[in-house]
């Protein structure tokens, strides 16, 4: 009994840190540059590229392993002082070509930052959080910071806006 009870406490006393969690963190990109109505690939505007410089001071204590960004000026350029303060390299992805189970299986234990868009990024956390909570944002916000948790099976999500 008391080599049971030995065993029973080895395998529930193993330390959760050693667990494999995932965390994501998602942004639209910043505000876009809105002169040329016709163009589909614009640069970021003043107030983005401030925008951009914030998003790095709030990643700055952050140890990402991964940036993923569409191939877009806007999102690009809202990653890019993330990226060079991490000193890490920006992959890129397609939204429509995503496998989100291979995407979550390919960054198991990692800190991952995602830039997309206003139509790509809550769905992009729907499919990680294999439900559908959030809906496409506003053209106009550029603040919302998604987190999602992966833990020992758990799935936990939250949406913060960052002005």
């Amino acid at each position: 009994m008391k080599k049971i009870f030995i065993l029973f406490f080895i395998i529930f006393s193993v330390d959760i840190s050693s667990q494999e969690c995932s965390e994501f963190f998602l942004v639209r990109h910043a505000e876009k540059d809105r002169s040329k109505a016709e163009n589909n690939n614009p640069k970021l505007n003043q107030k983005g590229i401030e925008r951009s410089l914030k998003w790095a001071e709030v990643f700055k204590n952050i140890e990402l392993d991964k940036i993923y960004s569409t191939n877009y000026y806007r999102t690009i350029e809202t990653v890019t002082p993330i990226s060079k303060k991490l000193n890490l390299d920006i992959t890129l992805y397609s939204p429509s070509k995503i496998n989100y189970k291979n995407f979550i299986s390919k960054n198991i234990g990692k800190k991952v930052l995602v830039v997309g868009h206003s139509n790509t990024i809550p769905d992009f956390v729907n499919n990680l959080i294999n439900e559908k909570v959030y809906y496409q944002i506003n053209d106009l916000n550029n603040s919302n910071l998604y987190i999602v948790t992966m833990c020992n099976g758990l799935v936990k999500h939250n949406l913060l806006h960052i002005e």
